[in-house]
């Protein structure tokens, strides 16, 4: 009887698994009451599907979960392990799908967000080189800059890959990544060549708006701390702060310089959140409208200004980081987005 029941237990458990397919578990996992939940459901139902080409379809979409919320190492990861797993596209277009080198490229720049430019450069000095897809080699070429300007000590160390995302630019081939390109120079140089030709050619990118001041995109460990000239940056135009994954994150100010490797990770690590920043608004009310949406999901959300050299005033949306050191985390799970402001 014993051994029936067991057999028994073993076949639900391999029909189960049999039966886990990738659309069923994204769905399931859109369901959930949180982004922390859906990323849990994921990381633990993958390992119950059995076919390979589902597995993948399944990793992919848990790192780009992991990558829109910030947790680029994981991100990372994700997409690595999505790559090592055989699987043709499906005949659904709402499932995710990426080829093993779009795959690779994506583990690439997140890995780049979190700063491990090792991982980087393993990933990049991999078949992706050997690519036949143009659009994969513009990708390799690029994010190999980004990886040298991540070790740059200073700003001497930059001149080389500026000097080569300056021919970059002017290249057909790079079609593809020109506008990061663009913004590249533009952040590290503060010239406003590139600025002028990124609105030209670009006007509706994400990388046109961070220029123009619509926007203000997320600073990422890397582009914080690159080595730069200085870029006086712009008013911020609109009433909402977006995020890009492509787009070269700019910091809400001048990134200060490391003259070592050394000293880069000791001040990172020593660095204390005080705060989280969630929006900037020219208009008081509307930052009001934001404090009063977060306080309803139980943040003390509060509004400090600050006085730009242009004149204008800015009314900026905060919340205090908490001992533990979760409030971002707990913002982004309840669907705000934020970011770090530092002591």
């Amino acid at each position: 009887m014993k051994r029936s029941v067991f057999l028994l237990f073993l076949f639900l458990q391999i029909s189960f698994a049999f039966s886990q397919t990738a659309k069923s578990v994204i769905g399931e996992a859109a369901k959930k009451s949180s982004v922390d939940d859906s990323i849990a459901y994921l990381k633990k139902t993958v390992a119950q599907i059995q076919s390979q080409s589902e597995k993948r379809i399944v990793y992919t979409f848990l790192g780009e979960v992991l990558e829109h919320v910030g947790l680029y190492a994981d991100a990372q990861k994700a997409y690595a392990t999505a790559a090592g797993f055989q699987g043709a596209a499906g005949t659904d277009p709402s499932l995710p799908y990426k080829s093993s080198e779009q795959l690779v490229v994506d583990a690439v720049r997140c890995a780049l967000c979190a700063g491990d430019y090792t991982s980087a450069d393993s990933y990049l000095n991999s078949s992706v080189r050997n690519s036949k897809d143009a659009g994969i080699i513009a990708h390799v070429k690029l994010y190999e800059q980004w990886s040298a300007l991540c070790k740059a000590k200073n700003e001497s160390d930059t001149k080389e890959a500026v000097a080569l995302l300056k021919a970059y630019s002017d290249l057909d081939s790079m079609s593809s990544v020109k506008a990061s390109v663009l913004l590249t120079l533009w952040h590290l140089t503060g010239d406003a060549v590139y600025s002028d030709r990124l609105k030209k050619a670009f006007p509706n990118s994400m990388e046109a708006s961070i220029v123009k001041g619509e926007v203000q995109i997320l600073p990422t460990p890397f582009w914080y701390f690159v080595p730069r000239s200085g870029v006086d940056l712009p008013d911020i135009k609109n009433e909402d702060i977006a995020t890009s994954s492509e787009a070269a994150p700019v910091a809400p100010e001048p990134a200060p310089k490391k003259e070592s490797a050394p000293e880069k990770s000791n001040k990172s690590s020593s660095e204390k959140i005080v705060r989280q920043q969630l929006g900037l608004f020219k208009d008081k009310v509307n930052a009001q409208a934001l404090v009063d949406k977060v306080k309803a999901k139980g943040f003390d959300a509060k509004i400090t200004s600050e006085l730009r050299p242009s004149g204008t005033t800015y009314y900026i949306v905060i919340v205090d980081e908490n001992k533990d050191g979760t409030i971002g985390k707990e913002l982004k799970t309840a669907g705000f987005e934020c970011y770090p402001v530092f002591d």
